[in-house]
């Protein structure tokens, strides 16, 4: 008896596991949570995000205001009152927000102050989804819907029995306009705020029509009525209109906006809502979300992993977003950040390069290339009007991180095969950062001392020196590779690829890590390899002495041939979580991050390090690789509030999980090549924009079968540790055999590794 029981217990687990398996997604979009990250705060980080409502690229998002207005973290999942629905363009909350306004529907009092308006809200009660978002104010009673589009949203308010019900719409501090129209039941506005850069005639114009006349209106000012007046500029303006309803009686708001003109706004939202309902965008948005995410496709994963992969491609989807609007007939045209102007073309904001040039840029150039044309053509009119790449646009040049990384943006899109734009101006505003110190972040900081030296001294009171040299010498490598690609002469290449090998100035033999060096060629002493920021930047040598992206079989004679070399990479789990603030004055929260993560000095929670785990594949232990990954993957992701382990950057990080999940990932930018890891699902089909496919097979997948048994390229045994870009855009089937024990025969060949400098013929 006890062994029948127990064999219907086993069979129940077995339904149970499989059960929860994803074998088909059809709808996408459904298994993206937008609050994935979102329980965060400045000292601990999972994540940083807030739900955005909007659609991919979409140049307005819409998010709930937990955070006082004005604050970055704008919506934390641990707050319990609402203070409006703001328009945002925030990338994240270190950068905060420029051009925002808020909506919030109040009930039984006219409340003004954010403070009075705020109400009590659940999650219980509470609906979050791309496309769509719902929550009950229940200090109001009233529940608020909103559904977007890329430069408009529709909001749906279900009122209660009042004849004290208001809608207020606050245009922020730091310079503001509003006007009531009631015999429209419109209201127009804009709002000058912004955080990042020195911009010049900004102003984000807004228009909100209403379905219900109003039977009050009033201008305020600094939370207080204006009387008798619809019109008021002034540093804090806001509107507030009033009129009675009945018990669940629905009033629809229709709003747009535009950095141009009140009538750009007009024509926006005329164009993206018309006369179309709510139901109606919120059908289109749905169909949008599900259309953009279902390019890939994965199969055979739990519900969780399914969840996760999603959650972090709709968050890829975002940034940079669109700067520019469509004119009357239906061309780009855009306000310039750096002029004030309005000129023709594309334009995009919200990116910062050193995040985004690991992984998202290639990610695009991958799946989706023909939103990065237009970045690329965006970056062009950012180099005409301002007269530099932007490092970090937001929008405009903001003087945050370090590094010359446009030069790999630009250079991976045309090597992955990108092409009708004006290249060269883009490869001459290349040459321009590389020698220039330019505003706002642009250019090279230093760039007097690499240029002569080949480092940036750590003796010259120039912050972050080791890592802007290993960062600048990335950076000469992707020169050198689009110049060759454009047939630029061999002497002018060559002296980005001779740069390019800058890095083995800060290696020092006898710690084996990259170390700040002093302007006489010393090396900086004391040296403390724990220590956070001083040579580095947001971390350690320990993290910053694998950022040879371009070269790592030079960096593995550095240390001494692939045995030292994997040795090192073992030595980032094995040692303890130490660290030395003492360049900070305390524990900055990335610090914390890699402290709770249990995982050594393995800080995935920043940029730095991401792509560690693949360099396994460069010193022929790949099944170290296959581990690794699949460990970050488990215990660092998951579509839940705190399902980050570090802030996400713009989609940086959540790239990473995608890419992995897929089973490579792009160490080096501005190569062709994609280093292996292993698939997290069953199968995964990536949908070209070219219309072919690439599907990746690997039924034996499990939790336990995470290593790769063999594989086989378009029905031929493949071994190399890298898969192709071009050869990947011909379409292709990738069968991979995984098992429980790694295959240490496989990919283990010099012939096997992927791309290094050094090792080109």
């Amino acid at each position: 008896m006890k062994k029948i029981l127990l064999a219907i217990v086993f069979a129940g687990t077995v339904v149970a596991v499989k059960a929860q398996m994803v074998n088909k997604v059809t709808d996408p979009v459904e298994y993206v949570n937008p609050l994935m990250g979102s329980a965060s705060k400045p000292d601990l980080s999972n994540g940083n995000t807030y739900p955005a409502i909007a659609l991919p690229w979409g140049m307005n998002f819409w998010t709930p205001q937990t955070g006082k207005m004005g604050n970055g973290w704008a919506y934390t999942y641990d707050a319990d009152k609402i203070r409006g629905f703001k328009q945002t363009h925030q990338p994240s909350p270190w950068m905060n927000d420029y051009g925002q306004f808020s909506i919030m529907p109040v009930s039984g009092h006219m409340a003004l102050s954010e403070y009075k308006r705020a109400s009590w809200f659940s999650h219980k009660a509470e609906v979050s989804k791309p496309y769509y978002y719902s929550v009950y104010l229940a200090d109001h009673d009233i529940t608020t819907e909103i559904t977007p589009t890329e430069r408009a949203a529709q909001f749906r308010f279900t009122f209660p029995k009042s004849d004290s019900s208001f809608v207020v719409i606050d245009a922020l501090d730091r310079g503001s306009y509003i006007k009531i129209i009631p015999g429209e039941n419109k209201i127009i506005g804009y709002t000058t705020r912004y955080a990042r850069s020195k911009l010049t005639n900004f102003k984000n114009y807004f228009v909100i029509y209403v379905d219900k006349p109003f039977t009050l209106a009033h201008a305020w000012k600094d939370s207080s009525v204006v009387k008798d007046s619809l019109e008021l500029t002034s540093k804090h303006s806001g509107a507030v209109i009033g009129f009675k309803t009945r018990k669940g009686e629905v009033v629809n708001l229709k709003v747009a906006s535009s950095f141009i003109s009140f009538a750009q706004a007009e024509l926006n939202l005329k164009r993206e809502v018309g006369t179309n309902s709510f139901n109606t965008t919120m059908t289109n948005a749905k169909a949008i979300w599900n259309k953009t995410l279902s390019r890939i496709q994965v199969e055979g994963g739990s519900v969780d992993q399914t969840r996760t992969f999603y959650s972090c491609l709709y968050r890829m989807l975002f940034f940079p977003n669109k700067l520019y609007e469509l004119d009357a007939n239906n061309k780009p045209t855009h306000w310039s950040p750096y002029t004030g102007k309005v000129y023709p073309g594309y334009m995009f904001a919200g990116t910062g390069f050193w995040d985004t040039f690991r992984a998202l840029y290639p990610f695009l150039n991958l799946m989706y290339p023909s939103i990065n044309k237009e970045m690329q053509e965006g970056l062009i009119n950012d180099y005409k009007e301002g007269g530099w790449l932007p490092e970090w646009s937001s929008p405009g040049y903001a003087p945050i991180m370090i590094g010359n990384n446009s030069a790999s943006v630009v250079s991976d899109a045309y090597i992955k095969g990108m092409r009708g734009y004006d290249i060269k101006t883009l490869y001459d505003a290349l040459l321009h950062g590389a020698n220039n110190v330019g505003p706002g972040g642009t250019g090279r900081t230093g760039v007097e001392y690499y240029n002569t030296l080949g480092y940036v001294p750590y003796d010259v009171k120039i912050d972050e020196n080791a890592a802007r040299t290993l960062e600048y010498a990335y950076d000469d490598f992707t020169i050198y590779q689009l110049g060759k690609a454009l047939g630029r002469p061999k002497a002018e290449t060559d002296i980005y690829k001779n740069r390019s090998m800058n890095y083995k100035k800060l290696f020092d033999p006898q710690t084996g890590l990259m170390r700040g060096k002093n302007k006489d060629g010393s090396f900086e002493t004391p040296f403390n390899p724990f220590k956070w920021g001083d040579a580095f930047t947001e971390g350690n040598s320990w993290h910053y002495s694998w950022s040879v992206f371009h070269d790592i079989n030079g960096l593995i004679g550095l240390m001494g041939g692939k045995k030292a070399f994997v040795n090192k990479l073992d030595s980032v789990f094995i040692l303890p979580p130490v660290f030395d603030d003492s360049y900070y004055q305390g524990v900055i929260h990335e610090i914390r991050e890699m402290q709770i993560m249990n995982m050594g000095q393995y800080a995935h929670g920043n940029q730095p390090i991401q792509h560690m785990l693949y360099l396994y594949n460069y010193g022929s232990q790949p099944w170290k690789t296959q581990y690794w990954v699949r460990e970050a993957m488990n215990r660092l992701y998951k579509a839940t509030p705190d399902g980050y382990c570090g802030d996400e950057d713009n989609g940086q990080t959540s790239a990473w999980y995608v890419f992995s999940a897929m089973g490579f990932y792009p160490v080096c930018p501005a190569t062709d090549q994609y280093v292996l890891g292993a698939p997290l699902f069953k199968k995964a089909t990536l949908n070209l924009e070219n219309g072919k496919k690439v599907i990746i097979n690997s039924p034996t997948n499990s939790p336990a079968n995470r290593y790769i048994s063999s594989l086989s390229y378009n029905g031929k045994p493949y071994d190399l540790n890298w898969l192709s870009h071009s050869a990947l855009q011909k379409g292709a089937v990738i069968n991979i055999k995984m098992s429980a024990i790694p295959n240490k025969q496989r990919g283990i060949k010099d012939a096997d590794v992927p791309y290094s400098l050094s090792t080109e013929k």
